[in-house]
């Protein structure tokens, strides 16, 4: 089963019992369309290199639509789909006005020179353009896996000159730099949101009654898959929060020490160009799995999807997962782990936080004015005023998120998962919307 496949499955198991009709449910869970884009770039040696890459327009059901760029060279029509999907549900979750959208070129970022990969970016915006698939209005992409706000700025400068439109469209890409009109708390926006939707479901007494944990983040064990962007600030705030980090895995290897890890020095030996392999006062292991089937009270994969599946779910020996990343758990593993008493925190609620904030960038943007100044502040404090706007702004949409999950699943007796809680949520809110706009005659 690929991922696509556990994201169908998911969304067939949670909207089987609903009370919608079954043309509806069909309408919810198809993309509305798919491009896949071949173009031709000039490489620096003056060679012509054709690029597959694809974008997915999940559901029009609210505009514009949101979603990443990824440029790997995994990317597939499939992939794109998912992450498309999965973004849908997750804005209707969060009650975020925007609907899912995904892009995706294949190729490896290794194998090109900046100037390559500007002339990839330029390109692959360009084609949006060209299909009405780019802008405030349409799709509103952000960073993903292999972009960075280098890769927002050049497509946000590539939209400006097409549209000639030089008042909204910074509002056509966000995770942007501050100086392009971007938001104080975006990079680390998804983490944090990590660290809050831990926090809450830790919290929650009845929750940690059900898995005979002791509420409260306070010492609780964590291993962390993925030290990216995700990965680094999920480890920062739950290590400041008193959580203690005791194993990270990477794609070359895994480290593990039961007294803690500090994420930043962890972090600093990697942007010195060293090796995971290489850091000191730990235990290091070949095997980039190895401390990722160590005991722990909370497993937290933020790296890709399909990292728990049904080859390795019975070796997972953690309380909690915490679904950092877009789809790391198949539909298979899911399953087997939620009927072992694993509690499954789910991507679409876990992972929101770059989209909650990023919606905050676009409002921003289309109001032309920083939040310090919308708050009545005409102080030097304004850094501060727009970080401390993101951070309440943040905690209040993920715990009201949290607890209509929580509802929903009280509701049906404790029957679900949070997981099918939090899609039950999610299309419902989607029928109503579709109902409500009158499309069916």
């Amino acid at each position: 089963m690929n991922f696509l496949e556990s994201v169908h499955k998911f969304y067939d198991s949670a909207s089987s019992h609903l009370a919608i009709p079954e043309g509806l449910v069909s309408q919810i869970k198809a993309p509305d369309c798919v491009y896949h884009l071949r173009f031709p770039i000039k490489l620096d040696n003056g060679q012509i290199k054709v690029v597959n890459a694809w974008h997915c327009q999940h559901s029009n059901h609210k505009n514009p639509l949101k979603g990443g760029i990824r440029f790997s060279n995994l990317v597939d029509e499939e992939e794109v789909t998912a992450l498309a999907t999965l973004m849908t549900f997750k804005c209707a979750l969060v009650d975020v006005p925007f609907a899912g959208g995904k892009g995706g070129v294949r190729i490896d970022t290794k194998d090109f020179s900046r100037t390559e990969i500007e002339r990839i970016t330029r390109r692959y915006s360009f084609e949006l353009y060209k299909r009405n698939s780019l802008g405030p209005n349409s799709y509103v992409p952000s960073t993903d896996y292999g972009t960075t706000s280098r890769e927002m700025s050049w497509i946000f400068d590539t939209y400006k000159t097409l549209s000639n439109d030089a008042v909204d469209s910074a509002g056509s890409v966000t995770s942007k730099n501050i100086s392009q009109g971007g938001i104080r708390g975006r990079v680390e926006a998804t983490g944090k949101g990590v660290y809050i939707g831990l926090r809450v479901l830790l919290d929650d007494k009845e929750e940690m009654k059900k898995i005979s944990l002791e509420p409260g983040i306070k010492d609780k064990k964590i291993i962390i898959q993925g030290f990216g962007n995700v990965g680094y600030h999920s480890a920062l705030f739950l290590k400041e929060a008193g959580a203690k980090i005791i194993g990270i895995c990477e794609y070359n290897g895994s480290i593990y020490n039961p007294d803690g890890l500090n994420p930043e020095k962890v972090k600093k030996h990697l942007q010195n160009g060293k090796s995971i392999l290489e850091y000191p006062n730990c235990t290091v292991f070949d095997d980039p799995y190895h401390v990722f089937y160590l005991d722990c009270d909370i497993l937290l994969p933020a790296a890709l999807e399909e990292q728990i599946n049904k080859e390795n779910m019975k070796k997972i020996n953690a309380k909690i997962i915490a679904e950092g990343a877009n789809g790391p758990l198949t539909y298979e593993a899911d399953q087997y782990l939620s009927k072992n008493s694993v509690l499954i925190l789910p991507d679409l609620f876990l992972n929101s936080g770059g989209v909650i904030v990023s919606y905050f960038e676009w409002l921003k943007n289309l109001n032309h004015v920083r939040f310090g100044r919308i708050m009545g502040d005409n102080s030097a404090k304004k850094d501060i005023d727009e970080i401390h706007f993101v951070n309440r702004a943040l905690e209040d949409t993920m715990s009201a998120a949290f607890n209509s999950m929580k509802n929903k699943r009280k509701e049906l007796g404790y029957q679900i998962s949070l997981r099918e809680s939090a899609y039950k949520v999610a299309i419902e809110k989607i029928a109503t919307i579709y109902e409500e706009m009158g499309i069916f005659p």
